[in-house]
């Protein structure tokens, strides 16, 4: 599937293992979960890039203390109704100050795409049936925002008045 990584189309190096293939000698992977916890000394023996994907029932919670051995975060969006990675993704961010890649995988929406980035994700695995262009046009959609989110982006209300912290200067004109 195509990769947008960074609101821009990408190359995926990463090959996603299903649990009962063989495991390879070289190369980037993403396992699940349940492979993680049962051959986590042998994956790390690898000294490969790792990455874990997480059903939508599984918390990133349960691999906090991992998080320094893997590259890439794969969270799965199962169906249009279930939103739990929106906020797995934020606390991987936010709580665990997780710096890695954060992947939507699945089957996640376009209409969400600048939502995504928003709470934290910088990579999005391509669903099958939809275009990169419209991808890609759908991040770009919205150039304001309104709150502090995962992403960084500086709230419209931060960059219409100065900071109420910060004196005023002497004989500066307020706007009114």
């Amino acid at each position: 599937m195509p990769l947008i990584k960074n609101r821009a189309l990408s190359e995926d190096t990463w090959f996603t293992l299903a649990d009962e293939s063989p495991l390879p000698e070289s190369g980037a992977v993403i396992v699940g979960l349940d492979r993680w916890r049962a051959e986590r000394e042998a994956l790390l023996a690898r000294r490969q890039p790792l990455g874990i994907r997480l059903r939508s029932d599984q918390s990133p919670a349960q691999i906090v203390g991992d998080l320094r051995h893997v590259a890439v975060v794969a969270l799965e969006f199962p169906k249009f109704a279930d939103g739990r990675a929106f906020s797995y993704a934020r606390l991987l961010r936010e709580r665990y100050g997780y710096r890695g890649e954060v992947r939507a995988v699945g089957a996640p929406v376009i209409d969400q795409a600048l939502f995504l980035h928003r709470c934290g994700f910088d990579a999005i695995e391509v669903p099958a049936g939809t275009s990169v262009e419209a991808w890609l046009a759908a991040q770009a959609r919205i150039s304001v925002t309104y709150q502090p989110a995962a992403d960084g982006r500086v709230p419209v209300y931060r960059q219409r008045r100065p900071n109420p912290a910060q004196p005023e200067e002497p004989g500066a004109r307020r706007a009114g």
